[in-house]
């Protein structure tokens, strides 16, 4: 997950170390372990993730080794006053670019150094076309338990037009791969409002995707982020933005078919068959709980302390090579950071947010306007009508004020 940063970087000490604050806070919330891999096989149009196509100083060999150092890191900097970790999550970028082997030996060495709970959540995060029988056996067997699949859409042209390898049905296929190696969690991930998609394109990728029999669907609208191939394209008139009315068309029509193949909304853009099949790792991020980001780019927190790595897979193998630290820079968040963080995203969240004194009467309002339910709100929560999740962000603002 990315953490936008604050305007109060400082510089992050070589050796890693926390305030003691922040280590007395460690047992008062779930640990997480996010490994981010950033190698992708091709850089699509529209990302702006932190990734490299692998070649060069950028090689993966040397990134594995690197992380392996960096888990032996975070195993000191956090010490005994560590939880054993409830969830890991290798994400990226494309996770398995890189051998089956290379990310059962990352999840040895956090199941080493950190102690994973019992019933843990693995997940490794894939793109289609990079599954097969082999390699979902080697990490079934490794102990992971849940597989994200990227399958953005379920048409030619609009696989195209975000520069997608992977063919329409491959990541049906896939899913079914992952469920016969015994995956009993299986994700896949949908991109709505792409540039030349119909409202029956996306009819056709909601129906394959639940075709598919996966027990989790993400969906996401496009946004057109700065710097990307997408953004170039759309100020050069060459493709046209998303459309706000179209996006929220689009939602509500994965809400309504979702719902009626049995899949419930627990966060803005993600539905579950039930809360076994939630992703428990994401859940740690909206619910502010701890958690140490391995790899070039990833961002942690603890207790109120924030930090981010370098991004260049380079830097990052040559510093912690070096015994050093790959952190950039940190922050320490505020009493009135924490508490609009904790309001932007609680909020997402089907189960609401806990109302206090400084956001009653926003919600009132909220309330008012219907983009709050009322029956919660009596209840002194404030939880997103459909209306009010199309305006997520705004209902958010307007609660911290």
């Amino acid at each position: 997950m990315r953490v936008p940063s604050l305007p109060r970087g400082e510089p992050a000490p070589p050796d890693g170390a926390l305030p003691a604050a922040a280590l007395a806070a460690l047992s008062e919330r779930p640990l997480g372990i996010y490994v981010h891999v950033p190698f992708c096989a091709s850089r699509c149009g529209y990302c702006d993730f932190n990734t490299y196509v692998p070649g060069g100083d950028d090689d993966p060999a040397a990134y594995v080794r690197a992380a392996l150092a960096e888990v032996r890191l975070a195993r000191r900097v956090l010490g005994a006053a560590a939880p054993p970790a409830s969830t890991v999550f290798f994400g990226g970028g494309t996770p398995t670019l890189l051998e089956p082997e290379l990310l059962a030996a990352l999840l040895d060495e956090i199941r080493d150094g950190f102690r994973l709970q019992p019933g843990a959540e693995v997940t490794v995060e894939a793109n289609p076309e990079t599954v097969a029988p082999r390699m979902l056996a080697v990490l079934r067997a490794a102990g992971v338990t849940r597989m994200s699949l990227g399958m953005q859409s379920a048409s030619p042209h609009v696989l195209a037009a975000l520069e997608r390898r992977h063919t329409p049905g491959r990541a049906v296929a896939a899913a079914a791969q992952a469920r016969d190696a015994g995956f009993e969690h299986v994700s896949l991930d949908l991109i709505y409002g792409t540039p030349g998609e119909s409202d029956a394109d996306w009819a056709a990728s909601l129906d394959a995707a639940l075709a598919a029999g996966v027990d989790h669907l993400s969906a996401y609208g496009l946004t057109v982020e700065p710097g990307t191939r997408l953004h170039a394209h759309v100020r050069a008139g060459t493709r046209r933005a998303p459309d706000d009315d179209v996006l929220a068309r689009r939602y509500r029509a994965a809400d309504a078919r979702l719902a009626a193949r049995g899949l419930g909304w627990y966060e803005i853009s993600n539905w579950a068959t039930n809360g076994a099949a939630r992703c428990h790792h994401n859940l740690g991020y909206w619910r502010s709980a701890s958690w140490w980001g391995v790899g070039p780019g990833a961002h942690s927190h603890v207790g109120g302390v924030r930090w981010w790595n370098v991004l260049r897979p380079r830097t990052y193998a040559e510093r912690l090579a070096a015994g050093v630290s790959p952190a950039a820079e940190r922050e320490r968040l505020t009493g009135a950071d924490r508490r609009t963080e904790r309001i932007m995203l609680e909020l997402r969240l089907a189960e609401g947010l806990a109302l206090e004194d400084d956001t009653r009467a926003a919600a009132a309002a909220q309330a008012a306007a219907g983009r709050l339910d009322r029956d919660a709100l009596a209840g002194d929560r404030a939880v997103l009508t459909l209306d009010g999740r199309l305006v997520g962000d705004a209902v958010a603002r307007a609660l911290v004020g």
